[in-house]
């Protein structure tokens, strides 16, 4: 089985192929783009099938990360994966960033249960927790950041990821010089092959809401200038069908 993975979750846009019958990873394509997600992604997608000397049609299944993480890039990895997914009739599996940071851990590190957390840069925290085989045992939440050091207070397993400096309070998480994680797209291909697609759906996981936010008053102002120049009517004048 050949598995396609996009990660689109953070300020990298990468594209990888791997052959999940031989265990290989045949290509990773892309790089540190910040911004500018869709006007690259099918780029790398491009490179890293021509590395790996196979075809579109070659791709069994497409895995995509599908966050926490940055609101538009999410949206548009799993946008891509999922016109790929209709486009070829293949299944489409969504894989969250902290279970790549949890299946990263365990293989650097071998079995053992482990927290994984994911700095949300506002005094908040994305944590969840993995048991030693590597299942998850939490949901994934966002924890104000208070909440979240008394409630993990005394974990014994691995905490990893770039919240784990915050969680501890450490120097560096308080001066602001912990960058964000990226994604191992190596972990994200390989859960992708593992994964169900009946039980990994390729949809965005934000635990966020969006920064844009209509402006409050602006439709009702709107409308109330429409129905003043004539726009709306008893006898139903100006109203589209």
């Amino acid at each position: 089985m050949i598995v396609l993975a996009l990660d689109t979750a953070g300020a990298a846009c990468r594209a990888a192929l791997f052959d999940a019958t031989a265990g290989r990873l045949l290509a990773v394509a892309g790089e540190e783009i910040g911004k500018g997600h869709a006007e690259h992604l099918l780029g790398f997608i491009d490179m890293a099938l021509d590395s790996a000397g196979r075809e579109l049609d070659a791709v069994d299944r497409i895995a995509v990360a599908v966050g926490p993480g940055s609101f538009t890039g999410i949206r548009v990895g799993v946008a891509a994966a999922r016109g790929f997914g209709l486009a070829l009739d293949r299944p489409v599996v969504g894989i969250s960033t902290l279970s790549t940071l949890a299946f990263s851990a365990r293989a650097n590190s071998g079995s053992q249960e482990v927290l994984a957390v994911i700095d949300g840069r506002r005094e908040d925290l994305f944590c969840q927790s993995f048991a030693a085989d590597g299942t998850p045992s939490s949901r994934p939440e966002l924890w104000p950041l208070p909440k979240a050091r008394e409630h993990f207070a005394g974990y014994r397993g691995a905490i990893i990821g770039s919240g784990a400096a915050l969680l501890a309070g450490l120097p560096d998480a308080v001066s602001g010089r912990i960058t964000p994680d990226p994604v191992d797209i190596a972990a994200l291909v390989q859960l992708g092959a593992l994964a169900d697609p009946q039980e990994a759906p390729a949809r965005p996981l934000y635990l966020r809401g969006p920064d844009a936010k209509p402006q409050e008053g602006f439709a009702v102002a709107r409308a109330q200038d429409s129905r003043a120049q004539g726009g709306e009517t008893g006898d139903g004048e100006g109203q589209t069908p």
